[in-house]
């Protein structure tokens, strides 16, 4: 009777232990469907083990996109968790720990690993297991609740870096849209002057700008400029500072004057967040002049009479100071035929597969070998250059060429 009596109150005890197994797991898929946050579901990771389960130490680290990093825990100390990750990485399926296991493992019984195919994806460490009744049922089911709890993080995780993807292709949609209405598809000739264009930006979003501004039929403005950054803030900045050019030329004629207010308008924007950096010549054909500003852009170079020459008088970047301490202005008289070759550093960055420079030599002998080619020709001619030296690699950054030629 007594041997009855015992096996019925086992008999209960395992029916009571399978119910409030069943009732838990129901719990947590329906708090799974109701979308409850990451934390909540920790929260009940650990409600489950340290109440219904009576697990008085548990720890549960999980992959986040910055490593790993201990989610939930009972009677742990997180400062172990680095030294313990390493340990757990060895171990593709569930593990009893055993003396001779590292010490720094004793105080737990069991390694609970979850993988997704081949990738961890979480480890749970549970201790103050091996006294409790009905062990091998009890490790079931906290190998089974880790699983759930750790693959619908995952899930979370996975989903919220796809919104952000999603979230930042839409950004460097919007961005390249801005870029592109920004940037002119068709430059300008005529008689006396011909501008021609090479814009490749990286990644289809950039931070370079070209322009053309025309004052008469014999006085006009061409510039390029580098912007900080990338993506809409950088294609925002540009949208903001193609605006503040096409304003304040017509404001200060003199160009000393329209690169100091210019400027205080990137400033009082930026806050010194970002800067960029800025060339900017008046061609003046009938006189046969260019005045000019290099605020901190990489120095075009002036090809005529067989002789290069660098643009590098100017001023420091803009944007980066309230108040330009000191402005340059250059003038030069332009003889027949003079070629103007502006560009962003992006083109002497490039590189091969030998990961050789493309370099100011290789852009100073290209422009004497073709100095003499109208701007279109000389354009085509410097594409084919840079392809045909890049070979299989990547534009590591933006390049944008404006070339001008005064017959």
């Amino acid at each position: 009777m007594n041997k009855e009596l015992a096996l019925l109150e086992k008999l209960e005890k395992e029916l009571s232990l399978k119910q409030l197994q069943i009732k838990s797991l129901l719990t947590i898929t329906q708090a799974i469907n109701d979308n409850v946050s990451g934390d909540g579901l920790f929260n009940m990771y650990k409600s489950f083990l340290s109440w219904e389960m009576a697990i008085n130490k548990m720890a549960l680290f999980v992959i986040e996109d910055e490593g790993w990093d201990c989610a939930t825990s009972v009677g742990f100390d997180t400062n172990r968790q680095e030294a313990l990750i390493p340990l757990l990485l060895e171990h593709n399926r569930l593990h009893t720990i055993k003396n001779d296991d590292d010490r720094r493992l004793q105080d737990f019984d069991i390694i609970i690993p979850v993988f997704h195919k081949e990738t961890p994806i979480a480890y749970a460490l549970i201790g103050g297991i091996k006294e409790k009744e009905d062990l091998y049922n009890r490790i079931q089911f906290i190998t089974t609740i880790t699983n759930i709890i750790a693959v619908a993080i995952e899930n979370k995780r996975l989903f919220k870096r796809q919104l952000e993807q999603e979230r930042y292709n839409r950004e460097m949609e919007l961005a390249s849209d801005v870029q592109h209405m920004l940037i002119p598809e068709e430059m300008p000739k005529s008689k006396n002057f011909h501008l021609s264009s090479i814009y490749q930006p990286h990644f289809n979003v950039g931070g370079d700008y070209l322009d053309y501004i025309k004052f008469s039929d014999h006085k006009f403005a061409m510039c390029i400029a580098d912007i900080s950054g990338k993506g809409v803030a950088a294609a925002l900045l540009m949208a903001n500072f193609q605006a503040m050019i096409q304003s304040l030329i017509f404001q200060y004629r003199d160009l000393e004057t329209f690169v100091f207010a210019l400027n205080q308008s990137v400033h009082r924007i930026t806050k010194s967040d970002k800067f960029i950096t800025f060339f900017i010549a008046e061609i003046d054909t009938e006189q046969r002049t260019m005045k000019y500003i290099n605020a901190g852009h990489y120095p075009p170079l002036l090809y005529m009479n067989g002789e290069i020459r660098e643009l590098n008088q100017g001023c420091t970047v803009i944007g980066a100071f309230d108040k330009l301490p000191e402005i340059n202005e250059e003038t030069i008289e332009l003889s027949k035929d003079a070629l103007i070759l502006s560009f962003t550093d992006g083109l002497i960055e490039l590189q091969n597969d030998d990961l050789e420079y493309f370099g100011d030599d290789m852009v100073r002998n290209f422009v004497v070998k073709h100095g003499e080619d109208d701007p279109d020709t000389f354009n085509t001619k410097l594409q084919e250059e840079i392809d045909n030296f890049r070979g299989e690699q990547e534009f590591n950054d933006d390049i944008a060429i404006l070339t001008c030629k005064i017959f």
